[in-house]
């Protein structure tokens, strides 16, 4: 029986993820904290989220010292410290839920964001990476660029797990989809056990309704005004109809009778950034089964304390009867005016330029800190 409102939305088929990682959450033994009692069975990280732990936390300081101490260079230094954290974290995992479904209990860990439009040099630090946790509970977190979309291909058809990120809108999933299915029929080519391998698509919310909303006010109809706040989970219940399109195709029940996992749909960026707005709006309106929701801290808390629910004790669904509506609020979005399919492409080229400036001034903090201890 459930307890609390988040308990409702995990026995209706969502699997709650921190969209957060750092050693003192480790060392402290806050991720166990939260894995026992806000129901958590999963972690994502980016550049972002490892720049902030770094540069704020001291509990990297002897690893850093020791790491000076050997002549590393930035590079290395930074790898090493984000891939012991993962890997902690993904041991955190097993010890505690030895017995979760198939793709949770994961820790996601990022290729340099530099390498967003390069499919080799992705390709080649997703093997690395992979190596180097050497944990059979991670994904390597990959773009949705065209250049990415090739490589997820490619490291999906070697057994290697992956966490396809920055996705916006519909188009995008469904390429991303689309890839994952080349890679599983190649590994299943090669003779790879297909069981072995996991993926989410992770589709970005807040952002799109951040980046949508001010254009909506600006034109200021009533038609356009009543669109504000709607487009990104419109967007995502599109996207749920889209994943359902998928997994009823015969090219995917083939490869789910040969043992293969689905895709599943991540909802990420789910803090909402509209103080206007509720603030558990990207969690309690996408509850339905087989997704994931990464959320940061004070989501993941809001949503545990006091997510809208239906009065009761069963299972719903807020997405599968919403897909028709959502389209049409879609098309509605690009009627009034909003230069839908621009925007979209503006949050992915600046999610990339975002994640760069994060890892570069990850590099100049480990660099500044390297200096320091040698």
């Amino acid at each position: 029986m459930a307890t609390d409102p988040l308990a409702r939305i995990v026995e209706s088929g969502v699997s709650p993820w921190l969209d957060d990682l750092s050693r003192a959450r480790l060392a402290s033994g806050n991720l166990t904290e939260l894995i026992r009692t806000r129901h958590v069975v999963g972690v994502t990280t980016n550049p972002t989220i490892f720049d902030k732990a770094i540069a704020d936390g001291e509990a990297y300081a002897e690893q850093v010292a020791a790491l000076a101490a050997a002549g590393a260079g930035v590079e290395e230094a930074v790898r090493a410290m984000t891939t012991d954290d993962v890997r902690a974290a993904a041991d955190v995992f097993a010890a505690e839920l030895p017995q979760a479904r198939p793709g949770d209990a994961r820790v996601s860990i990022e290729v340099d964001p530099r390498l967003a439009h390069d499919t080799e040099g992705t390709i080649a630090q997703a093997r690395e990476l992979w190596s180097l946790v050497d944990r059979s509970n991670v994904y390597i977190k990959i773009p949705a660029t065209p250049e990415g979309l090739l490589a997820i291909t490619e490291v999906i058809s070697e057994g290697i797990s992956v966490n396809a990120t920055l996705i916006f809108d519909v188009d995008t999933y469904r390429a991303v989809a689309l890839a994952y299915l080349d890679g599983l029929e190649r590994a299943k080519a090669a003779g790879v056990d297909l069981s072995a391998i996991a993926s989410v698509a992770s589709v970005f919310l807040s952002r799109i309704d951040a980046k949508i909303d001010p254009v909506l006010e600006g034109i200021g109809t009533p038609e356009a005004l009543e669109l504000r706040g709607t487009a990104a989970i419109a967007g995502a219940r599109a996207t749920y109809g889209a994943y359902l399109e998928i997994i009823g195709s015969p090219r995917w029940q083939s490869l789910a009778q040969a043992g293969a996992q689905v895709q599943r749909p991540l909802w990420a960026s789910t803090g909402t950034k509209n103080a206007d707005y509720p603030d558990t709006m990207y969690v309690d309106q996408l509850v339905v089964a087989d997704v994931v929701n990464t959320m940061p801290e004070k989501t993941l808390q809001a949503s545990f304390d006091h997510a809208r629910v239906p009065a009761g004790e069963d299972a719903f669904d807020t997405v599968t009867d919403t897909v028709s509506d959502a389209v049409a609020t879609l098309e509605a979005v690009v009627r009034v005016g909003v230069p839908y399919e621009e925007i979209i492409a503006t949050l992915t080229r600046e999610g990339v330029e975002s994640f760069i400036a994060s890892w570069e001034n990850l590099l100049a903090t480990v660099t500044a800190a390297l200096q320091d201890a040698a």
